[in-house]
């Protein structure tokens, strides 16, 4: 049986017994979609790639105490979010409370920016790689990590609100963005 073939319990166990083997195998199933989030919040590839080694450092560091995590692939994605995080916060990247109101929140919205998102994706991907740190990290983590505002809100150290405002303020440059891209095509 080939490690690919191995359930995540199984490669543990290998791990636990200071088989290599387990190790790449670990590697290998969930490296390739850890450094996919990483560069989502770190744009630099010798960063990201960085992040991913210390990520997994982590990983096989505590794999003993690894008793009671029920999906493997989200415990190594949560770590490297975190670490993400870490290494945008020394990079002196600020994420700061602002004032959020309603009526902002509700000029933001509307049926034709949701259809203009589907409808170009990797235009919108390109748009949010080009947001400032702070406002792509509240996207990465509520788009492709599905996390909530509250959650967000408590990994970032910002309240709640401060999360929505940064998602709405980053969903209207990413709409400029992509109107922009629109006129000019």
């Amino acid at each position: 049986m080939t490690p690919q073939e191995k359930t995540d319990d199984e490669l543990i166990a290998m791990c636990r017994e200071g088989d290599e083997i387990g190790y790449a195998g670990l590697y290998k199933k969930y490296s390739k979609s850890v450094y996919n989030s990483i560069h989502r919040f770190v744009l630099h590839t010798a960063d990201a790639e960085d992040i991913l080694q210390e990520t997994f450092v982590s990983v096989f560091r505590d794999i003993t105490q690894l008793d009671h995590v029920l999906n493997v692939g989200a415990w190594v994605k949560r770590i490297a979010v975190n670490k993400s995080i870490s290494h945008l916060r020394k990079s002196k990247i600020q994420f700061s409370d602002l004032v959020f109101t309603e009526i902002e929140a509700e000029q933001d919205y509307n049926i034709q920016q949701d259809r203009l998102f589907e409808n170009r994706l990797e235009d919108v991907k390109t748009a949010i790689s080009q947001l400032p740190d702070g406002y792509r990290s509240v996207v990465t983590l509520y788009v492709y990590e599905k996390l909530s505002h509250e959650e967000i809100g408590k990994m970032l150290g910002i309240s709640a609100n401060t999360v929505r405002t940064h998602y709405h303020r980053a969903k209207k440059k990413i709409l400029v963005t992509l109107k922009n891209k629109s006129y000019h095509e």
